[in-house]
């Protein structure tokens, strides 16, 4: 089958640079003979009839040699190609990596056709075939072809990936596309991905939770402690943020009476970058009136474990290294003070002084800016370097500093502390959650507090919020809060870093 070009402009020849490799110089010039020729190097569509899934699926039991007449219409990426005498072989891959072999004989498409396809078609290219369904003589599900076109044809050919090799982990990165060609582990990770949101989303519309969508762009950086991207509003003439976390329009929300709500959003942090951390990420946090802490570990344990099992069909993640854990079951509880008492060997609480603190910190060889260190802050450093990085099973660690967590309730029963918990799995953590501060005096407090914190060169506290305190004042109900990375969510589903579990990771630009 053929088709004209679609405009005049198709027919003009391109110009190719004198350094263009000889690879991509040959298929340029294949483009060029088709387009010389009357053929669309590009159609618009080809007559597919039926996905190359849906081809295998419908003839499961032909034996080796059987034919059908049952004519069918496929299309896919060439993965492979054998050009003999009278028969070529091709193999046909579809999005989702299932392929299906395709024969061209000289007795069905005809001597031009045949010489045309030996001379057209490369690794790479979209072709359409067209025929009946047969097994061949080696037991290989095939269309027997009387047709055959061009659907889109590849200028780069694909990378020569001999038996064993791997794309480098940069090449993966900065050509994705490339990487979900040949890599079945790619497209396995957008397809666990998509699952993993959709369970997310689905176990929350079960509870009655509404998903709402919050500013990206904010007049303050707002919602965590952390250092934010800024940009300028031409139209406004005013400076933006980019957001850190949804969380302070979240619970507007709440204040105005959204009981159960929830978002799945892009965050945005102007940190470090490594195996666990991206400057872009996907972000889940949801808010419950008259729920707490408590009930926020309840719902985030069944969150993940329902996940998996949906996703994946188990709760024991199997990684890439071949080990495995346990999402499944009850989760672990243990308290951050008490942890870390046991760890140093010396009793840890909310009254011990800086100076010891201050040489743990020093023995454990952690460096700490000045303005950072605050009581909360050099607990917080310890545990991570003595418990945190050593926590394999998920476990939730709970009751944190008041210093470092200005969003959040005052412990119930233990002074100085606030009912807060991180979840940690294999080390990282993955969630975080609060019985949320909805004291709105307590809360300026608070600000107050993190603004002296940022004007002593603290980069990451919090500011002064006056619109978000105006709202608090209308009150909120008492209310658990928690959010939870989806990019580690997957990290601690799969093994992979951060770079894998997000489709289009942010990359430097090559000089």
């Amino acid at each position: 089958m053929t088709e004209s070009p679609s405009s005049p402009a198709a027919d003009a020849p391109a110009v190719v640079p004198d350094d263009t490799p000889e690879q991509i110089r040959i298929r340029r010039e294949k483009r060029e003979r088709l387009l010389a020729e009357g053929t669309a190097a590009y159609p618009v569509s080809v007559p597919r009839t039926h996905t190359i899934e849906q081809v295998r699926a419908a003839y499961p039991d032909l034996e080796a040699g059987q034919e059908t007449h049952d004519e069918v219409g496929v299309a896919g990426r060439v993965v492979f190609l054998r050009n003999t005498g009278k028969l070529c072989f091709v193999t046909l891959q579809d999005g989702a990596g299932t392929r299906l072999q395709a024969m061209l004989s000289l007795a069905e498409v005809g001597e031009e056709r045949l010489a045309a396809f030996k001379t057209d078609v490369d690794l790479g290219d979209h072709l359409f075939v067209h025929g009946r369904v047969i097994m061949s003589k080696r037991g290989e599900l095939s269309v027997f072809a009387d047709s055959w076109q061009m659907a889109a044809k590849a200028i780069r050919p694909l990378p020569n990936l001999y038996e064993g090799a791997e794309l480098s982990d940069e090449a993966r990165v900065r050509q994705r596309y490339v990487d979900l060609i040949v890599n079945p582990k790619a497209r396995d990770m957008v397809r666990t991905r998509a699952a993993v949101v959709r369970s997310l989303r689905d176990n929350f519309a079960r509870r009655g939770f509404l998903e709402v969508e919050t500013p990206m762009l904010q007049t303050r950086p707002e919602g965590a402690a952390a250092r934010q991207f800024e940009t300028h509003m031409n139209a406004f003439d005013i400076e933006l943020f980019l957001r850190i976390a949804p969380e302070l329009f979240l619970k507007r929300a709440a204040v105005g009476g959204v009981e159960k709500v929830f978002e799945i959003n892009r965050n945005f942090r102007n940190e470090g970058v490594d195996a666990t951390h991206s400057p872009e990420f996907a972000m889940l946090e949801a808010y419950e009136a008259y729920g707490d802490y408590d009930t926020m570990a309840a719902l985030t344990q069944d969150l993940v474990q329902t996940a998996a099992l949906e996703a994946l069909g188990t709760t024991t993640m199997t990684l890439a290294d071949g080990t495995e854990y346990e999402l499944g079951g009850d989760w672990t509880h243990l308290t951050m003070y008490e942890s870390l008492s046991e760890a140093v060997g010396v009793e840890i609480t909310h009254d011990t002084d800086d100076e010891t603190l201050l040489a743990l910190l020093e023995k454990a060889e952690i460096d700490l800016a000045p303005a950072q260190r605050n009581h909360g802050k050099l607990v917080e450093e310890l545990w991570e370097h003595h418990v945190g990085a050593h926590l394999y099973a998920p476990t939730f660690v709970r009751d944190f500093p008041v210093e470092t967590s200005p969003l959040t309730r005052d412990h119930r029963s233990k002074p100085g502390l606030v009912e807060k918990w991180d979840l940690y799995v294999r080390g990282l953590e993955l969630a975080t959650a609060y019985s949320e501060l909805v004291d709105p005096v307590v809360q300026r407090q608070r600000f107050e507090a993190q603004a002296l914190l940022a004007a002593r060169g603290d980069e990451e506290a919090m500011r002064i919020d006056e619109d978000f305190l105006t709202a608090m004042e209308f009150a909120m109900p008492p209310s658990g809060g928690m959010g939870m990375g989806i990019d580690r969510l997957l990290i601690a589903m799969t093994g992979q870093g951060i770079r894998d579990t997000i489709l289009f990771p942010l990359t430097k630009p090559q000089a």
